[in-house]
């Protein structure tokens, strides 16, 4: 690698870990990588448990969201709470889950919040979240507790967790991100079983409770070991100027080269592509958001039992997780935008598909259109946290990805909240196929996307002394 070698620094590690000599080298665009430290030098271990202890906090936090559908009815009867109440209350909770990314991510790259405070704070709002849901009749008190506090909470694990695997495999993060977003939607798999089966107004306070303490523990204990790297840290196994090294990275880097800078959130927003990231965010997760509000009550309405309900939900809740990783690996081969658009067509088309296999009351067909609408509204969340740092680059990511996260607060206006409106408007053929168009005009918009300041041509790599 070209660098000047008496442009040496030493990292800033732990105490307890070995310093070592690095380096920082610069493109011909300007942009800074530090060399030379491995994930050994500044953990002290791998970077690996970098991925799986984010994704176990994410599978934690799951419940929350992709299990609350399934858990409605029962809260209704033991709070007397509408149809509309609960509805209500996870659209709230969406607003603050998403809204806390940018603040948080602020803080976060401001140093006034680490990511193990950010992890401490995040499991204590959670609990309170759903003491709040199990103990408070007052549907506003409940919105207060499980939506805002709890909210809150979520989105602080949320918000550290995607962004520190961001961080700390900048050269390959698609296959990564994916896998621990997808941790987000098939963790809740045990309580939608446990929701539809086991929970009853006998026995909701203590499930409840259970779970708050649950998130506690776990969520705690990642948050010991979480740590991020130095910024414009670049892994020692491979050339950020020239993409040599490891064969699998510098193909991957071939289809998503690295920002050609480090973009601040307002040089991000004014290069077109972040705002028009958020719109199609915003369009995409409403879909999502709306498909795990309803399928369940969608699938009582045309008189499927129980168990295709439940069924339904928990394939859903499965295929979104385990889709984010498999786009995440295919998104490192493909490119980010390619995959992105193919995944918000197909989310679209599966909204459509639902309403056939509604009107020929086939539950089989259900199944499998539940199937892909499971796939399509999870797997494009790690597309954006991937696609985020690889157009604006990653030491100001916690703040950029923050902004187009932030999208999905307003979605979760209309795909909850707004979406009980039209389908008792509309009724539940019409509001499946007004959120088969918004995906499909996301689709269009997500067409436009374009990494900001790349030129076509190939540059020759130049060292920046850094003494």
């Amino acid at each position: 690698m070209s660098a000047d070698p008496t442009a040496a620094g030493t990292s800033s590690a732990d105490p307890d870990v070995v310093r070592r000599p690095y380096r920082e080298v610069t493109d011909p665009r300007g942009r800074v990588y530090r060399v030379g430290e491995s994930d050994r030098d500044i953990l002290g271990h791998s970077r690996t448990i970098m991925v799986y202890l984010p994704w176990l906090a994410m599978m934690t936090i799951s419940v929350f969201e992709y299990a609350y559908g399934s858990a409605e009815d029962t809260l209704s009867h033991a709070h007397g709470w509408t149809q509309g109440n609960t509805f209500w209350i996870l659209s709230v909770w969406v607003f603050f889950q998403a809204g806390i990314a940018f603040p948080a991510g602020w803080l976060r790259e401001k140093g006034l919040l680490t990511a193990r405070r950010a992890m401490f704070t995040g499991s204590g709002m959670c609990v309170l979240g759903f003491l709040a849901l199990s103990h408070l009749d007052d549907v506003w008190a409940a919105i207060l507790g499980f939506g805002v506090i709890g909210g809150v909470g979520a989105g602080l694990v949320y918000a550290t967790c995607i962004n520190m695997v961001g961080k700390w495999f900048p050269e390959r993060r698609g296959a990564r991100t994916g896998f621990v977003n997808g941790g987000f939607a098939y963790g809740s798999l045990p309580f939608i079983f446990v929701f539809n089966y086991a929970f009853d107004t006998a026995n909701y306070h203590r499930v409840l409770d259970l779970i708050g303490c649950y998130i506690l523990v776990v969520v705690l204990g990642c948050a010991f070991f979480f740590k991020d790297p130095p910024k414009n840290w670049w892994p020692a196994d491979i050339d950020p100027l020239t993409f040599s090294g490891d064969a699998k990275n510098a193909a991957s880097l071939a289809k998503n080269p690295p920002a050609v800078r480090q973009y601040t959130p307002k040089e991000a927003i004014r290069t077109g592509m972040l705002p028009l990231m958020w719109i199609s965010i915003v369009m995409t997760a409403g879909v999502s958001i709306f498909g795990i509000s309803f399928q369940v009550d969608y699938a009582k309405e045309v008189g499927f039992g129980p168990l295709v309900a439940a069924s339904s939900m928990g394939v859903m809740a499965v295929v979104n997780g385990v889709g984010r990783g498999v786009v995440g690996w295919l998104s490192d081969r493909w490119g980010r935008r390619s995959t992105l658009v193919f995944v918000i067509v197909v989310l679209g088309l599966s909204q459509f598909g639902v309403i056939l296999a509604g009107e020929v009351r086939s539950e089989s067909l259900f199944l499998v259109f539940a199937f892909l609408s499971g796939f399509g509204g999870g797997a494009f969340y790690p597309l954006f946290a991937a696609l985020t740092p690889d157009y604006f680059g990653e030491n100001y990511n916690a703040s950029n990805y923050g902004l187009v996260y932030s999208g999905k607060l307003i979605s979760g206006l209309f795909g909850g909240g707004l979406g009980s409106l039209v389908v008792a408007a509309w009724g539940y053929d019409g509001a499946y196929a007004l959120a088969g168009g918004v995906s499909m005009a996301a689709a269009a918009i997500a067409l436009l996307l374009r990494q900001p300041g790349r030129a076509a041509a190939k540059t020759t790599a130049v060292p920046r002394p850094t003494g």
